[in-house]
C-alpha cells in the first residue's frame, strides 16, 4: 500500500502551486477578469467555456461540468492516483514529502496485454543497444547518419537495428519467459507452417518503435537497409496496437502541442523525425492509414490549429484535401503547409535545412481556403471556357460555406480579378449557394432549443430551490457554524437535489473531523469525482461575503416551499382519483389539506 502523505504536506504543496501555471501546460489559458478561460481539454468544444481559478485555486467547465482542483485536474487528466498527483505538484513545488513514493503507474491494462508490452519494450532496448553499441549496428548507424539522422534524434525517438539472423528476438524473448504463442499474437513472431516452430517477423531493419499516447512500446516498423521489400515493413495489427487510433510520437509531443495548442500533421514518422530535427516538436503522424475519426478526435482535444504537411505528389495533396474536410467537419480550425513538387517533408530538410523547412513551410502554411484554390484547379485546363466554369463553380461553392465575410470577400475579389468577372455577380452566387445549404445548428442552438420546449413552470420552480441549495452550499464551504445552522432550520428535511444532499452530508462529515472551511482540503475530502465538480461549479458562484438572516431565511423558504408544492401536486391527483370515484368526502378533505398547504407556503 502507498505510503500516506501529511495532511501538511498536501497543505504546503497547494500552498506553493498556482492552479493555472498547472493547467496552463496542458491548455492555452486567457485571461478575462479574475478567471482564466481556455477549451475544455476533457470534451471537445469550439468556444472557450473551461474557467480557472487562481484566487479560489479549482476549475470549471461550464460545458461538460468539470471541475475540481489542481489534484484532480491531474488525476483526470493523466490518469494518475491522488498520491501520483501529489508527488507530480511536490516535484514543481519543490516540496520534499519525506516519503517512499512509488514511480508513477502507468494505466492498468490486461495481463496478456501487459505482457505483450513488456516484449516490444525489452526489444525496443536491444535493437537500440544493437544499433548504437555494437559493431553488428554500425553500417545501420552509417545510414541513418547519412541520411541526417543525429545522435540525438536516434536517443530521442529511440530508433534500433534488428539483426539479419532469423531467430534472434525469438531466442531473446523465449528466454526472458514470454511464449511465443503470444508473441505471434502480438505480431513480433511468425510461425512455420512446416514444423511449427518460430521465427523473428523483423530482420536486417532499422527498427523505429511506435508508442501509445501514455508512452509504451506497442508496434514497430522496420526501414530495409538494401533492397528487399517491402521498404517499410511495420507490425499487423494486435490486441495492443490499432492503427486508426494511433498517432505516431503524440506521446513526446504532447507537451508541446498543449503549449502551442496546434499539432502538425505528415503523412509518416520519417517526416516527423525530420520535422523535430528543425525544432518542429509538435508533429504526429498517422501509421500507414487515412486519417480516421478516432485521430480526429484526439487532434481535437488536444489543439485548437491543425497543420497539414504531407508530400506534394497527386497521392499526398488527395489525401490532406480528405483530412482538411475530415478537421474541418470536426470543428477543427485547419491551414496547410505545401511542399515544393516532388520533395517530402524529409527530402526538403535534408536538401534545404532545418531553418528553411521552419520558416518556409510550416511557417509559411496557407489558410485552408488557399489550399483549396490550388486543390480545384488540378487537372483542369483553366484555358477551356468549360474547365474554368466548372472551377469557378466548385470554389464558389466552398467561398459560400467560409463562417467570415471578410474572407468571403477577400477570396470572392480573388476570383473577379483573376477571370475579369463581375464582383457583384460573384457575390449574388454566393449568396445563393450559402442559402441553398442545410444549415446545422450549433451545440449553443440545440441546448436553446431543448430548453424552450422544456416545462416552462417546472424550470422557474426548479430554478428557486436550485439556485437556494447551491447558494447555501456555496456559504457552508466557508463557515462551519453556518453549515450546522442550515442543518438546523431544515427541521430533518433533506436539500431536493440527491448530490446536493450528498454534498452536505459530506461536508458536515468533514467539519466533524476538526477539519476548518477550506475549498480545496474539502474537494481532496471527498471521494466521488461527479461530486467534486459540482463543488467546483458551487465555489465559482460570486456571493457577498456576509450572509444576512433574511438571505438565509428565503433561501431555507425555497428549499422547504419545493417540497410543499410537490406535495401539493400529489395531493390534487389523489384528489382527482377520489372525484374520479365519487367519493366526495374524501376529495373535500384532500381539498382541505391543499389549502392547508398553500397557506403555509
Amino acid at each position: 500500500m502507498a505510503e500516506r502523505i501529511a495532511e501538511e504536506k498536501i497543505n504546503e504543496i497547494r500552498q506553493a502551486i498556482d492552479i493555472a501555471d498547472v493547467i496552463g501546460d496542458y491548455v492555452q489559458l486567457k485571461k478575462q477578469g479574475r478567471n482564466y478561460f481556455g477549451l475544455c481539454p476533457f470534451h471537445g468544444e469550439n468556444t472557450p467555456s473551461f474557467s480557472v481559478s487562481s484566487d479560489k485555486q479549482i476549475y470549471h467547465c461550464f460545458g461538460c461540468g468539470a471541475g475540481g482542483n489542481v489534484f484532480s485536474f491531474l488525476m483526470e487528466i493523466d490518469g494518475l492516483s491522488f498520491q501520483e498527483a501529489a508527488v507530480k505538484l511536490a516535484e514543481q513545488a519543490n516540496v520534499q514529502l519525506d516519503i517512499e513514493a512509488a514511480p508513477l503507474k502507468k494505466k492498468a491494462v490486461p495481463g496478456h496485454h501487459q505482457q505483450m508490452i513488456e516484449a516490444h519494450d525489452l526489444l525496443r532496448k536491444f535493437y537500440h543497444h544493437l544499433l548504437v553499441n555494437t559493431d553488428e549496428g554500425q553500417h545501420a548507424l552509417e545510414y541513418l547518419e547519412s541520411r541526417g539522422i543525429s545522435r540525438e534524434s536516434i536517443e530521442k525517438f529511440q530508433i534500433g537495428y534488428a539483426l539479419p539472423t532469423w531467430e534472434f528476438a525469438s531466442n531473446l524473448l523465449q528466454k526472458r519467459g514470454f511464449a511465443l504463442e503470444q508473441m505471434e499474437k502480438a505480431g513480433l513472431v511468425i510461425q512455420r507452417e512446416k514444423d511449427g516452430t518460430y521465427f523473428d517477423r523483423f530482420r536486417d531493419r532499422i527498427m523505429f518503435p511506435i508508442l501509445d499516447h501514455q508512452g509504451n512500446t506497442i508496434a514497430f516498423s522496420g526501414r530495409a537497409l538494401g533492397a528487399d521489400e517491402p521498404k517499410y515493413l511495420n507490425s499487423p495489427e494486435t490486441p495492443i496496437f490499432n492503427k486508426s487510433k494511433i498517432l505516431y510520437n503524440f506521446s513526446l509531443a504532447r507537451p508541446s502541442i498543449r503549449r502551442q495548442q496546434q499539432i502538425i500533421l505528415f503523412e509518416g514518422f520519417a517526416d516527423v523525425i525530420a520535422a523535430d530535427r528543425a525544432g518542429i516538436e509538435n508533429g504526429v503522424a498517422t501509421m500507414g492509414t487515412s486519417l480516421t475519426s478516432e485521430h480526429v478526435a484526439i487532434i481535437k482535444k488536444n489543439a485548437q490549429l491543425v497543420t497539414i504537411c504531407y508530400d506534394s505528389d497527386n497521392a499526398g495533396v488527395e489525401a490532406a484535401y480528405r483530412a482538411s474536410v475530415m478537421l474541418q467537419e470536426a470543428g477543427c480550425p485547419v491551414k496547410v503547409a505545401q511542399m515544393p513538387s516532388g520533395l517530402d517533408p524529409d527530402d526538403f530538410v535534408r536538401k534545404h535545412g532545418e531553418e528553411k523547412f521552419r520558416n518556409e513551410v510550416i511557417g509559411s502554411s496557407s489558410p485552408l481556403m488557399s489550399f483549396k484554390l490550388h486543390y480545384f484547379r488540378r487537372g483542369k485546363n483553366l484555358q477551356n471556357e468549360g474547365d474554368r466554369l466548372q472551377y469557378v463553380d466548385e470554389v464558389l461553392n466552398e467561398i459560400s460555406s467560409l463562417k467570415s465575410a471578410v474572407e468571403q470577400d477577400y477570396y470572392l475579389r480573388q476570383i473577379a480579378d483573376e477571370f475579369s468577372l463581375s464582383l457583384e455577380a460573384l457575390k449574388q452566387q454566393a449568396s445563393h449557394n450559402s442559402k441553398s445549404k442545410p444549415s446545422q445548428p450549433s451545440r449553443e442552438e440545440q441546448a436553446s432549443v431543448r430548453m424552450q420546449f422544456a416545462p416552462s413552470r417546472q424550470q422557474g420552480l426548479r430554478k428557486a430551490y436550485y439556485e437556494a441549495e447551491r447558494r447555501l452550499i456555496s456559504h457552508m464551504l466557508k463557515d462551519s457554524e453556518l453549515a450546522y445552522k442550515v442543518q438546523e432550520m431544515l427541521q430533518g428535511n433533506t436539500f431536493n437535489v440527491d448530490e446536493h444532499q450528498a454534498i452536505i452530508t459530506y461536508l458536515l462529515g468533514f467539519y466533524e473531523k476538526g477539519h476548518e472551511p477550506d475549498l480545496n482540503g474539502f474537494l481532496n475530502y471527498l471521494p466521488d469525482n461527479k461530486l467534486k465538480s459540482v463543488v467546483a461549479d458551487i465555489g465559482m458562484i460570486p456571493l457577498n461575503e456576509e450572509l444576512v438572516e433574511h438571505e438565509l431565511t428565503d433561501y431555507i423558504k425555497q428549499v422547504l416551499n419545493y417540497q410543499k408544492m410537490l406535495k401539493i401536486k400529489n395531493k390534487q391527483a389523489e384528489q382527482k382519483e377520489a372525484e374520479k370515484q365519487s367519493d366526495h368526502m374524501r376529495a373535500a378533505a384532500i381539498a382541505m389539506e391543499i389549502i392547508q398547504l398553500r397557506k403555509s407556503l
